[in-house]
């Protein structure tokens, strides 16, 4: 890649790091009336200034803070923040449909430790103060498998880069993907990095669910449909 393209990507990058749907179908009563009374009182607006954690999170700021970067339906943030509530989640999700039915998870299990940011992710990571950040999850981002949108792909080295800013050292990022491409594309991007390590004990670990995974629902249409998936851990060095 030229520098003059590179410039150019990292350019793109900055616009469209983050793409996904916006638009649903209408939302439920149930969740419309969510979108309107809780989300308000959870959601980061980078319009009011950088996310203060302290104010964000109230007397539980000191909590670590983990991020889930398209949390699509919210089954694996919502199970992760009810399992651990010792932890501070923050989730990034554009698609109105996923927000409410996430906003149903925070409802139904009083979820006090999960905040939500509806825009582009790069904006958010760029906000966040240096390694203020535990690990991040990217499950099953959209592939823009047509080579003219790849500079959509969320891993890119723009994003990447605040990525590495905002983790503490020997944080964890974990990827997730069902599709070869995709797989590739991100162990290209990581192992040029030197500020993310990136170590399999065996030749099959990035095969192997975490110790904590449960299939999504995206998972497992894809298993139906005959796709096995990449488990991928890098730590912040």
């Amino acid at each position: 890649m030229t520098e003059k393209n590179k410039t150019d990507f990292g350019l793109e990058a900055e616009r469209r790091a983050f793409f996904g749907r916006r638009s649903t179908h209408k939302l439920y009563s149930t969740q419309q009336k969510l979108v309107d009374e809780l989300l308000p009182h959870i959601e980061i607006d980078l319009e009011k200034g950088a996310p203060d954690l302290k104010q964000l999170f109230g007397d539980r700021s000191d909590a670590p803070l983990f991020l889930e970067i398209g949390f699509g339906g919210g089954e694996h943030l919502a199970r992760h923040a009810k399992a651990k509530p010792a932890q501070n989640f923050i989730g990034c999700e554009p698609f109105m449909g996923g927000v409410g039915k996430m906003l149903a998870a925070i409802d139904q299990d009083d979820l006090e430790n999960v905040r939500l940011y509806r825009e582009d992710a790069l904006h958010l990571l760029r906000a966040l103060p240096d390694q203020s950040v535990a690990g991040a999850y990217l499950l099953y981002p959209d592939p823009w498998p047509k080579k003219r949108h790849h500079k959509r792909r969320f891993v890119n080295p723009v994003t990447l880069g605040e990525l590495a800013r905002i983790l503490k050292p020997g944080a964890e990022f974990r990827v997730a993907t069902d599709i070869d491409d995709y797989a590739t594309w991100v162990l290209a991007h990581m192992v040029r990095r030197d500020d993310f390590a990136w170590q399999p004990k065996h030749a099959s670990e990035w095969r192997t669910p975490w110790a904590d995974w449960q299939p999504t629902r995206y998972e497992q249409k894809a298993k139906r449909e005959g796709r096995s998936s990449f488990y991928f851990s890098f730590y912040r060095k």
